[in-house]
């Protein structure tokens, strides 16, 4: 088994692999393009955007990621902060970006807060796995290899995707979000976002394992990104989102809470950003897998961690968080 610190500079080596190689890809490769679709059921509709990667061949079956936006912002912006769009035409997966809608939050938010949207087939939750279903019926989609990330509400709504629907996800990434039920109320999410939930993350761990339905033992590698001065977003809840989905990892094992899954990483990591920000890495393993990796960028406020945008929450002194999420998505498999 890898220990923590092999497995980090192993994704140092691919990423720089990954930059070495970018653009090699055919020019007679159909160039990446955006789709629009439409999705609703007897909870709403959404609008969402999909990006089909360079070169995509629809007899081959591809990954697809699932990218859910922060508030005041939609698809292109969060295409353009994140990069994804770009990895994909290297890498040969889609990303789907829903949008949320002005009606059902004025500051384009996704709910995460509210209970209807906190549970299998209900709400908001239910519509965009509904998204997912959809998008994987009219492109050659991978079924073991769809994946889900987010940032800020969109990162928890990113834990409650993660939770419920555990048979769909093989794996995600919260960036700059909270744990599943991290607030049931709008005045308990405005209390998190200020000093972390009032919610035990262990009780909210074995609320999420149950949110699938119990499922037969079914691991849920997770990936978590925050920064130490996120003022929007405590940091705090990225330890509780931690915490808890190593309790739901838990009783995914064996269906028992019996710490087979323990909150104690087994390694660690210290990184810098040349000319950039430190960071830490702590990777919690267990039966030669990689079930939650925790990184901390010092520093570093409420933003997508890395991106050369310059848009708005974002920051271009972190760890490239893009890359990373997707080499530590890619080779998990439901």
């Amino acid at each position: 088994m890898k220990s923590g610190i092999d497995s980090i500079k192993a994704l140092m080596l691919l990423l720089c692999t990954w930059l070495a190689t970018t653009g090699a890809a055919s020019a007679a490769d159909p160039p990446g393009h955006w789709d629009v679709g439409l999705y609703g059921n007897l909870f709403g509709a959404r609008e969402y955007q999909v990006w089909v990667p360079a070169g995509y061949d629809e007899t081959r079956p591809v990954p697809l990621l699932l990218v859910l936006h922060g508030c005041v912002t939609g698809p292109n912006l969060m295409g353009e902060a994140s990069g994804f769009n770009e990895v994909a035409d290297t890498e040969g997966f889609i990303v789907v970006y829903p949008r949320q809608n002005v009606t059902s939050n004025p500051a384009r938010c996704w709910n995460w807060q509210l209970p209807i949207n906190q549970a299998r087939d209900s709400g908001e939750a239910s519509i965009l796995a509904g998204i997912v279903d959809k998008v994987k019926a009219g492109y050659s989609i991978d079924p073991h290899r769809v994946y889900v990330t987010g940032i800020s509400a969109g990162g928890a709504m990113t834990s409650i995707m993660l939770a419920c629907y555990s048979d769909v996800f093989a794996a995600g990434a919260i960036h700059s979000g909270g744990m599943y039920k991290g607030a049931t109320t709008i005045s308990g999410s405005a209390y998190a976002l200020l000093a972390g939930s009032i919610y035990s993350p262990d009780s909210n761990g074995r609320l999420a394992w149950q949110c699938s339905g119990s499922p037969s033992p079914r691991p849920i590698p997770v990936l978590v990104f925050h920064g130490t001065a996120d003022a929007t977003v405590n940091p705090i809840n990225g330890q509780q989102a931690v915490r808890q989905f190593l309790q739901t990892n838990d009783l995914a094992d064996d269906g028992v809470d019996n710490d087979s899954v323990k909150y104690v990483p087994t390694s660690t990591f210290h990184g810098q950003v040349p000319g950039g920000r430190a960071y830490t890495v702590d990777s919690y393993t267990y039966g030669g897998r990689t079930l939650v990796q925790h990184y901390v960028v010092q520093g570093m406020g409420h933003a997508w961690s890395g991106s050369q945008s310059g848009l708005p929450f974002t920051d271009p002194k972190g760890p490239d968080a893009t890359l990373i999420t997707w080499l530590f998505l890619k080779d998990q498999q439901r």
